[in-house]
């Protein structure tokens, strides 16, 4: 028997029993569109985050009080001190940093005649628009000025100013955060979530009138744009060395937007592995399947395998048509199942554009060779059953 002739055999095996051959390919598919398809939600995770950090800037650092390492990790004990609009000021005079912009949280009422919602109320500085690239709509961002004195100014972001006003102009109102009055200067361009917060959805005020609103004494963070890329973990020591000579401890970290991109993406290809295990459980059940249907297709074809013998087919030969014959089966069912995986993601993302969802290269391989490897391993006991088959009994009419 040639090749073609063993491929012929296994095709017009399958074809002859087309409900068992297509519940064994729907079987492989599910398993390959699962792997397609959570690998791709986990990669386009890790696109997503990655991407809003990199939204951020090249240049940054990000300041915030405590010992916090990236991996989220915070020792016991030790005193946490306040990171001030002080140490702010100090930090801007280094000779590295082009600039920096604090930032304290807080979420509140926000109201305007019957109209009233609680919204994210960050409290900055003028220089946040120019590090986080914030393009104002409508009038200005916050005045400069001393951060310490605060003032009663507010930029809105689109969607607040909508839903507050409508298509009226904001700019002039005054809009109450809960009892504090504020004076609207600005509305932002559109721009959508970044790292937690929607910019649509919030609003901005002096950082010094924040803290005082929330009873805040620390800053949640500080972000510090560099002067040169190249310079950035000499900046950063400086900055560490300068907080912890002020504070007199090490209780102030300082990360890179490098450190923060390369933490979160590391942790988003492990989930991507995770989920294409998982998903892999699948297959093996699918594999069972095809030894099944492969045992039964060896007993139902007792006299065609006898046949066979009898007339000069050697055992690796049978064995090579079963073999060829399962791993047809997974093959075919690889084949559904990439296409239904790609086709369920390329559906995804035209219900939501933002979200980067595609599969790695390396999943779509896998889940090919992983098709066809289960196709074989399943399909090897079945097969060696069928050579171990005495041709004349084989024959024999039960």
């Amino acid at each position: 028997m040639s090749f073609w002739d063993v491929l012929r055999f296994a095709a017009g095996a399958l074809v002859g029993h087309r409900l068992r051959t297509s519940l064994s390919v729907a079987g492989v598919a599910v398993g390959i569109a699962a792997v397609i398809g959570l690998t791709a939600l986990g990669e386009g995770a890790r696109r997503y985050v990655t991407s809003e950090f990199a939204a951020l800037g090249s240049n940054l650092l990000i300041a915030m009080p405590g010992k916090v390492e990236t991996t989220g990790a915070t020792p016991f004990g030790g005193v946490v001190h306040d990171l001030t609009l002080d140490d702010l000021q100090a930090v801007m005079r280094l000779p590295r940093v082009r600039s920096a912009a604090p930032l304290a949280a807080g979420t509140e009422s926000v109201r305007f005649g019957d109209r009233s919602r609680a919204v994210p109320v960050l409290g900055t500085t003028a220089e946040f628009a120019e590090v986080r690239h914030i393009t104002v709509a409508a009038g200005s961002f916050l005045p400069a000025g001393d951060p310490q004195r605060g003032g009663t100014e507010m930029v809105l972001g689109v969607t607040v100013a909508r839903e507050l006003f409508g298509e009226a102009s904001p700019l002039g109102q005054v809009v109450r955060v809960g009892q504090w009055r504020f004076r609207v200067v600005g509305v932002l361009a559109p721009r959508g979530r970044g790292l937690g917060f929607d910019f649509d959805d919030l609003v901005f005020v002096p950082v010094g009138t924040a803290m005082r609103m929330f009873n805040r004494t620390s800053l949640f963070r500080v972000v510090i744009e560099v002067r040169v890329h190249g310079e950035m973990a000499e900046t950063r020591d400086d900055v560490l060395g300068l907080l912890v000579d002020r504070h007199r401890a090490d209780d102030v970290t300082v990360i890179s937007q490098d450190a923060l991109i390369s933490a979160f993406s590391s942790i988003m290809r492990a989930l991507t592995l995770a989920l294409a295990g998982i998903a892999s459980v699948s297959l093996a059940v699918a594999g069972v399947g095809i030894m099944n249907v492969m045992l039964v297709s060896v007993t139902e074809r007792r006299a065609e395998i006898g046949l066979l013998k009898a007339i000069g087919a050697r055992d690796r030969q049978v064995l090579a048509a079963f073999l060829t014959e399962a791993a047809l089966l997974s093959t075919v069912g690889g084949l559904v199942g990439l296409g239904t995986g790609l086709g369920a993601i390329h559906v995804f993302v035209r219900f939501y554009p933002s979200f980067p969802a595609v599969p790695p290269t390396w999943a779509v391989a896998a889940a090919l060779g992983m098709s066809v490897l289960v196709g074989v391993v399943f399909g090897v006991w079945p097969a060696r059953r069928a050579t171990r088959l005495d041709p004349v009994a084989a024959l024999v009419k039960r």
